[in-house]
Protein backbone atom coordinates (compact mmCIF):
# COMPACT_ATOMS: atom_id res chain seq x y z
CA UNK A 1 0.00 0.00 0.00
CA UNK A 2 3.06 2.53 0.69
CA UNK A 3 3.86 1.85 -3.19
CA UNK A 4 0.61 3.20 -4.45
CA UNK A 5 0.57 5.64 -2.03
CA UNK A 6 4.18 6.86 -3.80
CA UNK A 7 3.51 6.00 -7.00
CA UNK A 8 0.50 8.09 -6.84
CA UNK A 9 2.53 11.14 -5.28
CA UNK A 10 4.58 10.75 -8.25
CA UNK A 11 2.43 11.63 -10.10
CA UNK A 12 0.54 14.19 -8.61
CA UNK A 13 3.92 16.20 -8.46
CA UNK A 14 5.23 15.44 -12.15
CA UNK A 15 1.13 16.55 -13.43
CA UNK A 16 1.52 19.44 -10.74
CA UNK A 17 4.95 20.40 -12.41
CA UNK A 18 3.60 20.21 -15.84
CA UNK A 19 0.67 22.81 -14.84
CA UNK A 20 -1.71 19.52 -15.74
CA UNK A 21 -4.82 18.28 -13.40
CA UNK A 22 -4.07 15.49 -10.79
CA UNK A 23 -7.26 13.98 -9.91
CA UNK A 24 -5.78 10.48 -9.20
CA UNK A 25 -7.63 8.97 -6.08
CA UNK A 26 -5.31 8.78 -3.10
CA UNK A 27 -5.00 5.92 0.14
CA UNK A 28 -6.83 3.17 -2.07
CA UNK A 29 -8.36 -0.05 0.14
CA UNK A 30 -9.87 -2.87 -1.51
CA UNK A 31 -12.19 -5.16 -0.09
CA UNK A 32 -11.55 -8.08 0.12
CA UNK A 33 -7.62 -8.14 -1.16
CA UNK A 34 -6.59 -10.40 -2.12
CA UNK A 35 -9.85 -11.22 -4.36
CA UNK A 36 -11.81 -14.32 -3.99
CA UNK A 37 -14.31 -16.31 -5.54
CA UNK A 38 -17.08 -16.43 -4.10
CA UNK A 39 -20.33 -18.77 -5.66
CA UNK A 40 -18.48 -18.21 -8.95
CA UNK A 41 -18.21 -14.37 -8.62
CA UNK A 42 -15.01 -12.31 -8.08
CA UNK A 43 -15.58 -8.74 -6.64
CA UNK A 44 -14.34 -6.21 -4.86
CA UNK A 45 -14.92 -2.88 -3.12
CA UNK A 46 -12.16 -0.04 -3.86
CA UNK A 47 -12.31 3.00 -1.88
CA UNK A 48 -9.77 5.78 -1.68
CA UNK A 49 -9.97 10.20 -1.32
CA UNK A 50 -9.32 12.69 -3.50
CA UNK A 51 -6.94 15.03 -1.52
CA UNK A 52 -7.65 18.75 -0.64
CA UNK A 53 -7.15 21.58 -3.65
CA UNK A 54 -5.89 18.83 -6.29
CA UNK A 55 -8.92 17.71 -8.53
CA UNK A 56 -8.95 20.62 -10.72
CA UNK A 57 -12.37 22.45 -11.33
CA UNK A 58 -12.29 21.60 -15.32
CA UNK A 59 -10.84 18.33 -14.66
CA UNK A 60 -12.78 14.90 -15.54
CA UNK A 61 -11.20 11.89 -14.40
CA UNK A 62 -12.75 8.78 -15.61
CA UNK A 63 -11.75 5.42 -13.86
CA UNK A 64 -12.18 1.52 -14.77
CA UNK A 65 -11.10 -1.58 -13.11
CA UNK A 66 -9.66 -4.11 -14.80
CA UNK A 67 -8.56 -7.71 -13.97
CA UNK A 68 -5.81 -8.67 -16.23
CA UNK A 69 -4.64 -12.42 -16.37
CA UNK A 70 -2.18 -14.29 -18.67
CA UNK A 71 -2.66 -12.21 -21.67
CA UNK A 72 -6.58 -11.30 -20.79
CA UNK A 73 -8.78 -8.68 -19.14
CA UNK A 74 -11.94 -8.12 -17.89
CA UNK A 75 -12.72 -4.37 -18.00
CA UNK A 76 -15.55 -3.37 -15.29
CA UNK A 77 -17.70 -0.44 -15.37
CA UNK A 78 -16.04 3.03 -15.34
CA UNK A 79 -16.90 5.99 -13.01
CA UNK A 80 -16.24 9.74 -13.80
CA UNK A 81 -15.28 11.92 -11.40
CA UNK A 82 -15.61 15.81 -12.49
CA UNK A 83 -14.61 18.74 -11.46
CA UNK A 84 -16.76 21.95 -9.82
CA UNK A 85 -17.10 23.40 -13.25
CA UNK A 86 -17.48 20.43 -15.24
CA UNK A 87 -21.04 20.60 -16.68
CA UNK A 88 -20.73 16.98 -18.00
CA UNK A 89 -22.28 14.37 -15.82
CA UNK A 90 -19.89 12.27 -13.22
CA UNK A 91 -19.44 12.49 -9.56
CA UNK A 92 -18.53 16.03 -8.96
CA UNK A 93 -15.27 17.29 -6.38
CA UNK A 94 -14.76 20.08 -4.71
CA UNK A 95 -11.34 21.66 -5.46
CA UNK A 96 -11.27 22.72 -1.92
CA UNK A 97 -12.48 20.42 0.34
CA UNK A 98 -11.25 17.20 -1.79
CA UNK A 99 -13.91 13.94 -1.82
CA UNK A 100 -14.26 10.00 -1.59
CA UNK A 101 -13.62 7.49 -4.30
CA UNK A 102 -15.84 4.63 -4.17
CA UNK A 103 -16.41 2.34 -6.62
CA UNK A 104 -17.27 -1.69 -7.35
CA UNK A 105 -16.20 -4.02 -9.11
CA UNK A 106 -17.24 -8.22 -9.92
CA UNK A 107 -16.82 -10.20 -12.99
CA UNK A 108 -17.76 -14.25 -13.87
CA UNK A 109 -14.85 -16.29 -12.02
CA UNK A 110 -13.05 -17.81 -15.35
CA UNK A 111 -9.68 -20.41 -15.18
CA UNK A 112 -6.97 -18.74 -15.02
CA UNK A 113 -7.99 -16.07 -12.68
CA UNK A 114 -6.17 -18.34 -9.87
CA UNK A 115 -2.99 -15.52 -10.77
CA UNK A 116 -4.32 -12.18 -11.78
CA UNK A 117 -3.70 -8.88 -10.86
CA UNK A 118 -6.51 -5.80 -10.34
CA UNK A 119 -5.80 -2.76 -11.98
CA UNK A 120 -7.25 0.95 -12.74
CA UNK A 121 -7.22 2.21 -15.50
CA UNK A 122 -7.36 6.34 -15.56
CA UNK A 123 -8.61 8.93 -18.52
CA UNK A 124 -7.77 12.08 -17.08
CA UNK A 125 -8.68 15.61 -19.39
CA UNK A 126 -9.06 19.06 -19.46
CA UNK A 127 -10.69 20.63 -21.86
CA UNK A 128 -9.87 19.05 -24.48
CA UNK A 129 -6.42 17.80 -23.72
CA UNK A 130 -6.31 13.91 -22.50
CA UNK A 131 -3.68 13.38 -20.51
CA UNK A 132 -1.90 9.72 -20.30
CA UNK A 133 -1.70 8.23 -16.70
CA UNK A 134 -0.51 4.23 -16.46
CA UNK A 135 -2.85 1.69 -15.22
CA UNK A 136 -2.37 1.48 -11.55
CA UNK A 137 -1.92 -1.87 -9.48
CA UNK A 138 -4.02 -2.06 -7.02
CA UNK A 139 -4.49 -5.66 -5.51
CA UNK A 140 -3.59 -9.34 -6.44
CA UNK A 141 -6.68 -12.52 -7.19
CA UNK A 142 -8.20 -14.76 -6.78
CA UNK A 143 -8.02 -16.78 -4.09
CA UNK A 144 -10.06 -19.93 -5.24
CA UNK A 145 -10.34 -22.11 -2.46
CA UNK A 146 -14.07 -22.53 -3.01
CA UNK A 147 -13.38 -24.03 -5.90
CA UNK A 148 -12.23 -27.22 -4.25
CA UNK A 149 -15.28 -28.17 -2.60
CA UNK A 150 -15.96 -30.28 -5.39
CA UNK A 151 -19.34 -32.38 -5.93
CA UNK A 152 -17.15 -35.33 -6.58
CA UNK A 153 -16.14 -35.64 -2.50
CA UNK A 154 -19.93 -36.66 -1.84
CA UNK A 155 -20.67 -40.37 -1.76
CA UNK A 156 -23.23 -41.38 -4.62
CA UNK A 157 -25.56 -44.03 -4.11
CA UNK A 158 -25.85 -47.16 -6.11
CA UNK A 159 -29.19 -49.05 -6.85
CA UNK A 160 -29.14 -52.44 -5.33
CA UNK A 161 -29.87 -56.00 -7.52
CA UNK A 162 -32.30 -58.43 -5.67
CA UNK A 163 -29.92 -61.32 -6.98
CA UNK A 164 -30.27 -64.41 -4.35
CA UNK A 165 -28.44 -67.68 -4.92
CA UNK A 166 -30.98 -69.15 -3.37
CA UNK A 167 -34.71 -68.53 -3.66
CA UNK A 168 -37.03 -70.23 -1.74
CA UNK A 169 -40.49 -71.75 -2.17
CA UNK A 170 -43.07 -73.01 -0.53
CA UNK A 171 -45.65 -75.38 -1.77
CA UNK A 172 -49.08 -76.65 1.17
CA UNK A 173 -51.58 -78.73 1.02
CA UNK A 174 -54.26 -80.07 3.12
CA UNK A 175 -55.69 -83.29 3.84
CA UNK A 176 -59.42 -82.80 5.64
CA UNK A 177 -60.80 -85.30 7.83
CA UNK A 178 -64.55 -85.60 9.25
CA UNK A 179 -65.66 -84.45 12.79
CA UNK A 180 -63.96 -86.33 15.01
CA UNK A 181 -62.17 -88.52 12.98
CA UNK A 182 -58.49 -89.56 11.70
CA UNK A 183 -58.72 -91.33 9.22
CA UNK A 184 -57.08 -90.48 5.55
CA UNK A 185 -59.90 -90.47 2.95
CA UNK A 186 -58.52 -90.86 -0.89
CA UNK A 187 -60.55 -88.60 -1.67
CA UNK A 188 -58.38 -86.18 0.29
CA UNK A 189 -54.78 -87.96 -0.62
CA UNK A 190 -55.89 -88.17 -4.38
CA UNK A 191 -56.43 -84.27 -4.58
CA UNK A 192 -54.88 -82.14 -6.71
CA UNK A 193 -52.83 -80.16 -4.37
CA UNK A 194 -51.89 -83.27 -2.59
CA UNK A 195 -50.59 -85.23 -5.94
CA UNK A 196 -48.77 -81.29 -7.06
CA UNK A 197 -46.92 -81.48 -3.43
CA UNK A 198 -45.87 -85.17 -3.66
CA UNK A 199 -44.10 -84.64 -7.26
CA UNK A 200 -42.59 -81.36 -5.78
CA UNK A 201 -40.61 -83.21 -3.85
CA UNK A 202 -39.66 -85.87 -6.58
CA UNK A 203 -38.68 -83.01 -8.57
CA UNK A 204 -36.37 -81.31 -5.57
CA UNK A 205 -34.83 -84.36 -5.00
CA UNK A 206 -33.98 -84.98 -8.94
CA UNK A 207 -33.38 -81.81 -9.69
CA UNK A 208 -29.29 -80.68 -9.67
CA UNK A 209 -30.82 -77.36 -9.22
CA UNK A 210 -33.60 -77.98 -6.21
CA UNK A 211 -32.30 -79.26 -2.62
CA UNK A 212 -35.54 -79.87 -0.03
CA UNK A 213 -35.08 -77.99 2.69
CA UNK A 214 -37.69 -78.89 4.88
CA UNK A 215 -40.58 -81.21 5.01
CA UNK A 216 -43.01 -80.89 7.82
CA UNK A 217 -46.57 -81.67 8.76
CA UNK A 218 -49.13 -80.50 11.13
CA UNK A 219 -51.77 -81.81 12.90
CA UNK A 220 -55.01 -79.87 13.71
CA UNK A 221 -58.58 -79.72 15.27
CA UNK A 222 -61.34 -77.39 14.69
CA UNK A 223 -61.95 -74.82 18.30
CA UNK A 224 -64.97 -76.55 18.72
CA UNK A 225 -64.83 -79.88 21.48
CA UNK A 226 -63.34 -80.69 24.30
CA UNK A 227 -59.90 -79.71 24.66
CA UNK A 228 -58.49 -83.33 25.30
CA UNK A 229 -60.16 -84.48 22.61
CA UNK A 230 -58.98 -82.20 20.07
CA UNK A 231 -55.16 -82.67 21.45
CA UNK A 232 -56.03 -86.18 20.79
CA UNK A 233 -57.97 -85.55 17.46
CA UNK A 234 -54.74 -83.75 15.96
CA UNK A 235 -51.79 -85.43 17.02
CA UNK A 236 -54.05 -88.52 14.97
CA UNK A 237 -54.19 -86.42 12.13
CA UNK A 238 -50.21 -85.48 12.39
CA UNK A 239 -49.46 -89.02 12.50
CA UNK A 240 -51.96 -90.32 9.93
CA UNK A 241 -50.83 -87.57 7.29
CA UNK A 242 -47.11 -88.31 8.02
CA UNK A 243 -47.35 -92.04 7.87
CA UNK A 244 -49.27 -91.42 4.01
CA UNK A 245 -46.00 -88.93 3.30
CA UNK A 246 -43.45 -91.50 4.08
CA UNK A 247 -44.94 -93.93 1.99
CA UNK A 248 -45.02 -91.52 -1.04
CA UNK A 249 -41.27 -90.93 -0.40
CA UNK A 250 -40.30 -94.45 0.13
CA UNK A 251 -42.26 -94.83 -3.68
CA UNK A 252 -40.19 -91.65 -5.03
CA UNK A 253 -36.78 -92.98 -3.47
CA UNK A 254 -36.87 -90.00 -1.81
CA UNK A 255 -34.70 -89.97 1.67
CA UNK A 256 -35.93 -86.09 3.40
CA UNK A 257 -36.60 -86.09 7.67
CA UNK A 258 -40.01 -85.11 8.45
CA UNK A 259 -41.17 -82.47 10.83
CA UNK A 260 -44.19 -82.33 13.09
CA UNK A 261 -46.58 -79.79 14.76
CA UNK A 262 -49.57 -80.14 16.28
CA UNK A 263 -52.38 -77.35 17.36
CA UNK A 264 -55.15 -78.64 19.40
CA UNK A 265 -57.38 -75.81 18.66
CA UNK A 266 -56.99 -73.83 15.39
CA UNK A 267 -57.89 -70.46 17.12
CA UNK A 268 -55.74 -68.36 14.70
CA UNK A 269 -56.62 -70.52 11.54
CA UNK A 270 -60.55 -69.78 12.29
CA UNK A 271 -59.64 -66.47 12.92
CA UNK A 272 -58.35 -66.32 9.53
CA UNK A 273 -61.00 -67.60 7.89
CA UNK A 274 -63.29 -65.51 9.72
CA UNK A 275 -61.94 -62.39 8.45
CA UNK A 276 -61.64 -63.57 4.58
CA UNK A 277 -65.72 -65.06 4.85
CA UNK A 278 -68.60 -63.93 4.26
CA UNK A 279 -70.36 -64.47 7.15
CA UNK A 280 -73.54 -62.33 8.45
CA UNK A 281 -71.90 -60.63 11.87
CA UNK A 282 -68.76 -61.63 11.34
CA UNK A 283 -66.67 -58.78 12.67
CA UNK A 284 -68.99 -59.55 16.42
CA UNK A 285 -67.66 -63.17 16.35
CA UNK A 286 -64.13 -61.65 15.48
CA UNK A 287 -64.76 -58.88 18.59
CA UNK A 288 -65.62 -62.64 20.88
CA UNK A 289 -62.09 -63.45 19.87
CA UNK A 290 -60.48 -60.06 20.62
CA UNK A 291 -62.09 -59.99 24.36
CA UNK A 292 -62.03 -63.42 25.59
CA UNK A 293 -58.44 -65.68 25.18
CA UNK A 294 -59.96 -68.35 27.58
CA UNK A 295 -60.65 -70.84 25.04
CA UNK A 296 -63.94 -72.64 26.53
CA UNK A 297 -65.05 -69.00 27.02
CA UNK A 298 -64.71 -68.32 23.46
CA UNK A 299 -66.50 -71.59 22.21
CA UNK A 300 -68.99 -70.86 24.25
CA UNK A 301 -69.58 -66.98 23.65
CA UNK A 302 -69.40 -68.20 19.83
CA UNK A 303 -71.74 -70.59 20.08
CA UNK A 304 -74.57 -68.27 21.91
CA UNK A 305 -74.67 -66.60 18.60
CA UNK A 306 -77.13 -68.69 17.46
CA UNK A 307 -77.50 -67.21 14.14
CA UNK A 308 -74.11 -67.57 13.10
CA UNK A 309 -72.48 -70.35 14.96
CA UNK A 310 -74.99 -72.41 12.27
CA UNK A 311 -73.14 -70.88 9.27
CA UNK A 312 -69.54 -71.12 11.02
CA UNK A 313 -70.19 -74.84 11.58
CA UNK A 314 -70.77 -75.51 8.16
CA UNK A 315 -68.41 -72.80 6.68
CA UNK A 316 -65.31 -72.57 8.80
CA UNK A 317 -65.26 -75.60 10.92
CA UNK A 318 -64.82 -78.33 8.89
CA UNK A 319 -61.84 -76.53 6.98
CA UNK A 320 -60.48 -76.51 10.25
CA UNK A 321 -60.61 -80.59 10.62
CA UNK A 322 -56.74 -81.31 8.65
CA UNK A 323 -53.21 -81.82 8.50
CA UNK A 324 -50.96 -79.70 6.52
CA UNK A 325 -48.47 -80.70 4.46
CA UNK A 326 -45.75 -78.19 3.78
CA UNK A 327 -42.65 -78.30 1.17
CA UNK A 328 -39.96 -75.83 1.40
CA UNK A 329 -37.34 -76.05 -1.75
CA UNK A 330 -33.95 -73.77 -1.89
CA UNK A 331 -33.97 -73.04 -5.67
CA UNK A 332 -30.08 -72.39 -6.61
CA UNK A 333 -28.98 -70.17 -8.71
CA UNK A 334 -26.14 -69.87 -11.53
CA UNK A 335 -22.66 -69.43 -9.57
CA UNK A 336 -20.44 -66.19 -9.83
CA UNK A 337 -18.58 -67.94 -13.24
CA UNK A 338 -22.05 -69.07 -14.87
CA UNK A 339 -22.85 -65.68 -14.71
CA UNK A 340 -20.02 -63.24 -15.77
CA UNK A 341 -19.36 -65.89 -18.28
CA UNK A 342 -23.31 -65.63 -19.56
CA UNK A 343 -22.80 -61.67 -18.90
CA UNK A 344 -20.18 -61.33 -21.60
CA UNK A 345 -21.24 -63.81 -23.63
CA UNK A 346 -25.08 -64.35 -23.79
CA UNK A 347 -26.53 -61.65 -21.66
CA UNK A 348 -30.07 -62.74 -22.97
CA UNK A 349 -29.97 -65.66 -20.66
CA UNK A 350 -29.84 -63.69 -17.42
CA UNK A 351 -32.53 -62.05 -15.80
CA UNK A 352 -32.63 -58.73 -14.63
CA UNK A 353 -31.41 -59.10 -11.28
CA UNK A 354 -28.27 -61.60 -12.43
CA UNK A 355 -27.51 -58.74 -14.58
CA UNK A 356 -27.36 -56.00 -12.27
CA UNK A 357 -25.63 -58.43 -9.90
CA UNK A 358 -23.09 -59.40 -12.52
CA UNK A 359 -22.00 -55.73 -12.78
CA UNK A 360 -20.37 -56.01 -9.17
CA UNK A 361 -18.56 -59.05 -9.92
CA UNK A 362 -16.24 -56.83 -12.16
CA UNK A 363 -13.57 -54.58 -10.85
CA UNK A 364 -13.18 -52.45 -14.33
CA UNK A 365 -14.99 -50.24 -14.96
CA UNK A 366 -16.12 -50.38 -18.66
CA UNK A 367 -17.19 -53.90 -18.30
CA UNK A 368 -19.33 -52.79 -15.51
CA UNK A 369 -21.06 -49.95 -18.24
CA UNK A 370 -21.51 -52.90 -20.66
CA UNK A 371 -23.31 -54.75 -18.50
CA UNK A 372 -25.41 -52.15 -17.22
CA UNK A 373 -26.25 -51.08 -20.84
CA UNK A 374 -26.75 -54.39 -21.99
CA UNK A 375 -30.10 -54.41 -18.70
CA UNK A 376 -30.63 -51.28 -19.90
CA UNK A 377 -31.62 -53.09 -23.81
CA UNK A 378 -33.16 -55.89 -22.19
CA UNK A 379 -34.97 -54.26 -19.24
CA UNK A 380 -35.69 -50.69 -20.27
CA UNK A 381 -38.25 -49.84 -17.72
CA UNK A 382 -36.49 -50.78 -14.83
CA UNK A 383 -34.59 -47.44 -13.38
CA UNK A 384 -31.53 -49.22 -11.60
CA UNK A 385 -29.37 -49.74 -14.62
CA UNK A 386 -29.64 -46.32 -15.73
CA UNK A 387 -29.16 -45.26 -12.37
CA UNK A 388 -26.06 -47.26 -11.97
CA UNK A 389 -24.79 -46.94 -15.53
CA UNK A 390 -24.73 -42.80 -14.40
CA UNK A 391 -22.99 -43.43 -11.57
CA UNK A 392 -19.68 -44.94 -13.89
CA UNK A 393 -20.06 -41.73 -16.42
CA UNK A 394 -19.91 -40.06 -13.13
CA UNK A 395 -16.43 -41.55 -11.60
CA UNK A 396 -15.03 -41.44 -15.12
CA UNK A 397 -15.63 -37.91 -15.23
CA UNK A 398 -18.31 -37.81 -18.21
CA UNK A 399 -20.69 -35.82 -16.34
CA UNK A 400 -22.96 -35.34 -19.21
CA UNK A 401 -23.73 -38.55 -19.96
CA UNK A 402 -24.27 -39.00 -15.68
CA UNK A 403 -27.29 -36.52 -15.87
CA UNK A 404 -28.64 -37.91 -19.17
CA UNK A 405 -28.51 -41.57 -17.26
CA UNK A 406 -30.01 -39.97 -14.39
CA UNK A 407 -32.68 -38.02 -16.57
CA UNK A 408 -33.59 -41.47 -17.68
CA UNK A 409 -34.17 -43.17 -14.43
CA UNK A 410 -36.11 -40.13 -13.08
CA UNK A 411 -38.82 -40.60 -16.41
CA UNK A 412 -39.55 -43.90 -14.63
CA UNK A 413 -39.35 -43.16 -10.97
CA UNK A 414 -39.52 -39.49 -10.38
CA UNK A 415 -39.54 -39.38 -6.50
CA UNK A 416 -36.91 -42.12 -6.21
CA UNK A 417 -35.09 -39.80 -3.87
CA UNK A 418 -31.42 -41.92 -4.09
CA UNK A 419 -31.45 -41.10 -8.01
CA UNK A 420 -32.65 -37.59 -7.39
CA UNK A 421 -29.57 -37.19 -5.13
CA UNK A 422 -27.28 -38.85 -7.58
CA UNK A 423 -28.52 -36.45 -10.04
CA UNK A 424 -28.13 -33.30 -8.06
CA UNK A 425 -24.72 -33.90 -7.10
CA UNK A 426 -23.91 -34.85 -10.89
CA UNK A 427 -25.62 -31.17 -11.48
CA UNK A 428 -23.17 -29.48 -8.78
CA UNK A 429 -20.44 -31.13 -10.53
CA UNK A 430 -21.56 -29.28 -13.93
CA UNK A 431 -21.79 -26.27 -12.11
CA UNK A 432 -25.76 -26.33 -12.41
CA UNK A 433 -26.75 -24.58 -9.42
CA UNK A 434 -30.03 -24.40 -9.95
CA UNK A 435 -30.77 -28.04 -11.08
CA UNK A 436 -28.73 -29.33 -8.03
CA UNK A 437 -31.12 -27.18 -5.87
CA UNK A 438 -34.10 -28.88 -7.48
CA UNK A 439 -32.81 -32.47 -7.50
CA UNK A 440 -31.53 -32.44 -4.17
CA UNK A 441 -35.07 -30.78 -3.17
CA UNK A 442 -36.85 -34.23 -3.59
CA UNK A 443 -33.70 -36.32 -2.35
CA UNK A 444 -35.10 -36.50 1.14
CA UNK A 445 -35.12 -39.89 2.45
CA UNK A 446 -31.83 -40.75 0.35
CA UNK A 447 -29.55 -42.93 2.08
CA UNK A 448 -26.62 -41.25 1.11
CA UNK A 449 -25.17 -37.79 3.50
CA UNK A 450 -27.83 -35.58 1.87
CA UNK A 451 -26.63 -33.09 4.58
CA UNK A 452 -23.33 -32.62 3.04
CA UNK A 453 -24.61 -32.23 -0.60
CA UNK A 454 -26.56 -29.21 0.56
CA UNK A 455 -23.20 -28.52 2.12
CA UNK A 456 -21.14 -28.55 -0.76
CA UNK A 457 -23.66 -26.53 -3.24
CA UNK A 458 -24.32 -23.58 -0.56
CA UNK A 459 -20.33 -23.47 -0.51
CA UNK A 460 -20.55 -22.83 -4.15
CA UNK A 461 -23.12 -20.55 -3.98
CA UNK A 462 -21.20 -18.80 -1.37
CA UNK A 463 -24.02 -19.20 1.47
CA UNK A 464 -21.50 -19.99 3.44
CA UNK A 465 -23.63 -19.60 7.15
CA UNK A 466 -26.14 -22.08 5.03
CA UNK A 467 -23.10 -24.89 4.47
CA UNK A 468 -21.78 -24.56 8.17
CA UNK A 469 -25.63 -25.69 8.93
CA UNK A 470 -26.02 -28.32 6.40
CA UNK A 471 -22.45 -29.74 6.63
CA UNK A 472 -23.21 -30.30 10.96
CA UNK A 473 -20.34 -32.37 12.08
CA UNK A 474 -19.79 -34.46 9.43
CA UNK A 475 -15.57 -34.12 8.29
CA UNK A 476 -14.74 -34.32 4.62
CA UNK A 477 -13.12 -31.72 2.31
CA UNK A 478 -15.67 -29.85 1.32
CA UNK A 479 -16.71 -29.16 5.29
CA UNK A 480 -13.41 -28.05 5.67
CA UNK A 481 -13.08 -25.61 2.74
CA UNK A 482 -16.16 -23.75 4.16
CA UNK A 483 -14.48 -23.98 7.58
CA UNK A 484 -11.19 -22.36 6.42
CA UNK A 485 -13.56 -19.76 4.20
CA UNK A 486 -15.11 -18.93 7.40
CA UNK A 487 -11.30 -18.70 9.16
CA UNK A 488 -12.37 -20.83 11.91
CA UNK A 489 -8.83 -23.15 11.46
CA UNK A 490 -9.05 -24.82 14.48
CA UNK A 491 -11.90 -26.84 13.21
CA UNK A 492 -10.61 -27.01 9.96
CA UNK A 493 -7.71 -29.16 11.30
CA UNK A 494 -10.02 -31.31 13.20
CA UNK A 495 -12.36 -32.18 10.62
CA UNK A 496 -9.28 -33.08 7.87
CA UNK A 497 -7.99 -34.97 10.37
CA UNK A 498 -11.09 -36.62 10.86
CA UNK A 499 -11.73 -37.39 7.24
CA UNK A 500 -12.07 -41.56 6.67
CA UNK A 501 -10.79 -41.60 3.30
CA UNK A 502 -7.85 -38.88 3.28
CA UNK A 503 -6.92 -37.84 -0.70
CA UNK A 504 -4.91 -35.38 -1.97
CA UNK A 505 -7.29 -32.87 -1.56
CA UNK A 506 -7.41 -33.33 1.99
CA UNK A 507 -3.70 -32.80 2.30
CA UNK A 508 -3.71 -30.10 -0.37
CA UNK A 509 -6.09 -27.85 2.50
CA UNK A 510 -4.33 -28.97 5.20
CA UNK A 511 -1.29 -27.28 3.56
CA UNK A 512 -3.90 -24.08 3.00
CA UNK A 513 -4.51 -24.30 6.93
CA UNK A 514 -0.68 -24.09 7.55
CA UNK A 515 -0.17 -20.92 5.16
CA UNK A 516 -3.12 -19.50 6.80
CA UNK A 517 -1.82 -19.53 10.19
CA UNK A 518 1.87 -19.39 9.66
CA UNK A 519 2.90 -23.01 9.91
CA UNK A 520 5.67 -23.21 7.54
CA UNK A 521 6.18 -26.97 8.30
CA UNK A 522 2.58 -28.12 7.96
CA UNK A 523 2.78 -26.53 4.26
CA UNK A 524 5.45 -28.18 3.03
CA UNK A 525 4.77 -31.90 4.86
CA UNK A 526 0.70 -31.58 3.30
CA UNK A 527 1.79 -30.55 0.41
CA UNK A 528 4.33 -33.20 -0.20
CA UNK A 529 1.65 -35.80 0.46
CA UNK A 530 -0.43 -33.94 -1.57
CA UNK A 531 1.42 -33.80 -4.95
CA UNK A 532 2.83 -37.41 -4.39
CA UNK A 533 -1.04 -38.59 -4.61
CA UNK A 534 -1.66 -36.09 -7.50
CA UNK A 535 1.03 -34.57 -9.29
CA UNK A 536 -1.20 -32.00 -10.92
CA UNK A 537 -1.35 -29.84 -7.68
CA UNK A 538 2.34 -28.82 -8.54
CA UNK A 539 1.15 -26.52 -10.88
CA UNK A 540 -1.98 -25.54 -8.54
CA UNK A 541 0.19 -24.52 -5.89
CA UNK A 542 2.26 -22.62 -8.19
CA UNK A 543 -0.37 -20.16 -9.01
CA UNK A 544 -2.97 -20.64 -6.08
CA UNK A 545 -2.32 -17.22 -4.04
CA UNK A 546 -3.18 -19.09 -0.74
CA UNK A 547 0.49 -19.74 -0.92
CA UNK A 548 1.65 -16.08 -2.33
CA UNK A 549 4.62 -15.74 0.46
CA UNK A 550 6.27 -18.75 -0.27
CA UNK A 551 6.63 -18.13 -3.70
CA UNK A 552 10.19 -17.37 -3.62
CA UNK A 553 10.82 -20.09 -1.00
CA UNK A 554 13.16 -23.03 -1.58
CA UNK A 555 12.02 -25.85 -0.27
CA UNK A 556 8.66 -24.54 -1.61
CA UNK A 557 9.53 -24.42 -4.98
CA UNK A 558 11.59 -28.25 -4.93
CA UNK A 559 8.18 -29.37 -3.59
CA UNK A 560 6.36 -27.78 -6.33
CA UNK A 561 8.02 -27.43 -9.72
Amino acid sequence: MKKTILFLSAIVLMLASCGKPTPQPQDIKVTPSPLKVVGNTVSCKMTGTFPEKEFVKKGILKVTPVLKYGDQEVVGETVTYVGEKVKENGKTVNYRAGGTYSQNFSCEFKPGMERSELYLRFEASKGKTVYDVPDLKIADGVLTTQKLAQAADNKTVASTDKFQRVIQEMQEADIKFLIQQANLRSSETGSEAVKALTAAIKEANDNEKKEINKLEVSGYASPDGGEDLNEKLATQRQKAAQQFLQKQLKKQKVSANIDSEVTAEDWEGFKKMMENSNIQDKELVLRVLSMYTDPEEREAQIKNLSAVYKNIADDILPQLRRSRLILTTDLIGKSDDEIQKFAKEDPAQLSLEELLYAATLESDMNEQAKIYSKAIEQYPNDARAYNNLGLIYFKQGNIAEARRCYTKALAIEPVNPDINYNAGVAALADNDLKKAEEYLGKAAGTSADLGSAMGTLYTMKGDYAAAKKAYGNTASNNAAVQQILDEDYAAARKTLAAVKEPNATTAYLQAIVGARTNDREAVYSNLRTAVQKDASLKQKAQNDIEFAKYQEDETFNSIVK
